[in-house]
């Protein structure tokens, strides 16, 4: 191989690998830029109530179980995975249906006892809540 032939194959190296730096560079600034946190979509008001302690360790029918500290909701028709933004006296939540319910009357929806304390809900009271919809 001629020097002038291994000059040009290495400067060719070098423009191939400043070309795959650039692109992971613009790829990354891409992503960053472009948000994947979930926007609100609609607003409704709906009764909601805890489900308690008592469900703590019950499996749920969307295939999950309920510990302490699982933030889910139960609703009779959303689909299980559907991220809703619940809000109560200004604190804003983002949760995931992670059952079937409320089966109590007068209720849209059963919010899990770790969501239910983090909002300050006690008893059987009005929220808002959104669809989350990725950005």
């Amino acid at each position: 191989m001629t020097p002038h032939l291994a000059q040009r194959e290495v400067a060719l190296a070098g423009l191939a690998l400043l070309a795959v730096a650039v692109s992971m560079a613009v790829t990354a600034q891409t992503r960053s830029s472009s948000s994947n946190t979930p926007q609100r979509e609609g607003s409704y008001v709906a009764l909601a109530g805890s489900s308690g302690p008592a469900a703590f360790g019950r499996r749920t029918a969307c295939g999950g179980v309920i510990r302490p500290e699982t933030v889910g909701v139960s609703h009779p028709t959303l689909p299980c995975g559907a991220r809703v933004f619940i809000t109560y006296h200004g604190q804003t939540v983002l949760a995931q249906v992670i059952d079937r319910g409320p089966f109590v009357p007068g209720r849209q929806f059963d919010l899990t006892d770790a969501l239910a304390r983090r909002l300050g809900l006690r008893g059987v009271q009005e929220i808002h809540w959104a669809y989350a919809r990725s950005a």
